[in-house]
């Protein structure tokens, strides 16, 4: 059993009057961890997987003493996939408000539903996280630094899925499951998607463009569709955490390329699944790629864990001056650049310095790649 970050700040959270939520993508292990969470606080609870076709019925327009009796004398109410149930929001605030002895938590394997539904009923009364697959830091608490930089180039090529970790021998056969509809199973019941083939050709084009920046015209073009469609796709892929967008800096000089975003998976595995290339690292013309899309995910668990809040975008200017990532934080700019090979350098524009004399700059390898995801 891997130890997972969010853990121990759970435990701290527990019987303060208030849901916890959590949010990630499918498999990334959110029903083990609350289960872990429940047996180590020994406290008794009833639980509810809304997945199961009888349980989101037993929510429709419940009172509060119907509540109480399911839940009965339990001191914890689990809801698993609680997006499943409408109004989600507002039976959560009743629990809070009207039982606040009792703890709720709540699971989601896509926020489209659930966050959009208790942002406003829930305001003030709850803790909500996301649970991501494993971290290079979770990783390396179990296995040591040495191991796991060792494993490196599988987890670039594989991911950090909990079954691709615990099972390698299987996980082609997983990565090909998960890519295949599993990932988007709470996507492809909204009613609005017409074309669930759409979105696989739109993500297999996204993989190829992992890096560069996305022009949502041209992916249009390519997929015989419109603008808005593909943009109102990537959103809806974004909320079942399965990519993620990075928005280009742009607030001093005049060439900085503007309104630009590139777009990145939360998942290395997922992403060479979706394009059938489980090649090895030695083999490919893309590492560049996985190594970009692994260290930027990857600094995201790392920052949603440690709770480190900063603004993430990438830079560019219409001179072809570009920074890979950069994070600002309490108002000044660290910039990163990534180099698979140790032995490639790379210089800061005197563009950016002179725009942006407060920074800091690093350029992160596979020799010191592990400084950049265990600190802050």
């Amino acid at each position: 059993m891997i130890n997972r970050e969010l853990l121990g700040i759970l435990q701290n959270r527990l019987f303060k009057q208030k849901a916890i939520i959590i949010t990630g993508p499918r498999q990334a292990g959110k029903t083990t961890l609350i289960r872990l969470l429940l047996n180590q606080i020994n406290q008794p609870f009833v639980w509810f997987n809304a997945d199961e076709p009888n349980v989101p019925g037993l929510f429709r327009s419940i009172a509060s003493y119907e509540l109480k009796n399911l839940i009965g004398k339990n001191k914890i109410m689990v809801i698993d996939e609680a997006q499943r149930i409408k109004g989600i929001g507002l039976t959560l605030k009743l629990i809070v408000d009207s039982i606040p002895d009792v703890q709720v938590i709540a699971t989601g394997s896509s926020s489209f539903d659930l966050l959009d539904e208790i942002n406003e009923p829930l305001t003030g009364r709850k803790f909500e996280y996301q649970l991501y697959p494993f971290s290079f830091g979770e990783l390396t608490k179990e296995n040591g630094l040495l191991e796991e930089k060792r494993l490196m180039n599988h987890r670039l090529v594989f991911g950090s899925y909990p079954d691709v970790v615990n099972n390698p021998d299987d996980a082609v056969e997983t990565l090909n499951w998960l890519a295949d509809s599993y990932l988007y199973k709470d996507l492809f019941r909204i009613e609005s998607i017409k074309k669930p083939d759409l979105i696989i050709k739109l993500l297999q084009l996204l993989s190829y463009q992992v890096g560069n920046e996305v022009s949502y015209n041209e992916l249009a073009q390519n997929l015989a569709s419109d603008p808005k469609t593909v943009e109102k796709y990537i959103r809806l892929l974004e909320k079942t955490f399965v990519i993620f967008r990075l928005q280009s800096l742009n607030r001093n000089l005049r060439n900085e390329i503007k309104k630009s975003k590139k777009i990145y998976f939360y998942d290395n595995g997922i992403r060479n699944a979706i394009i059938n290339n489980f090649n090895p690292v030695h083999t490919r013309q893309d590492i560049g790629v996985l190594w970009e899309n692994y260290l930027i995910s990857e600094r995201i668990k790392l920052a949603a864990y440690q709770r480190i809040h900063a603004n993430r975008f990438f830079w560019r200017t219409k001179l072809q001056q570009e920074i890979d990532y950069i994070e600002e934080r309490a108002g000044k700019m660290w910039a990163f650049e990534f180099k698979y090979n140790p032995y490639k350098k790379a210089n800061l524009s005197k563009s950016f310095i002179n725009a942006y004399p407060d920074h800091n700059f690093k350029i992160i390898n596979s020799d010191n790649y592990h400084e950049f995801l265990l600190q802050e």
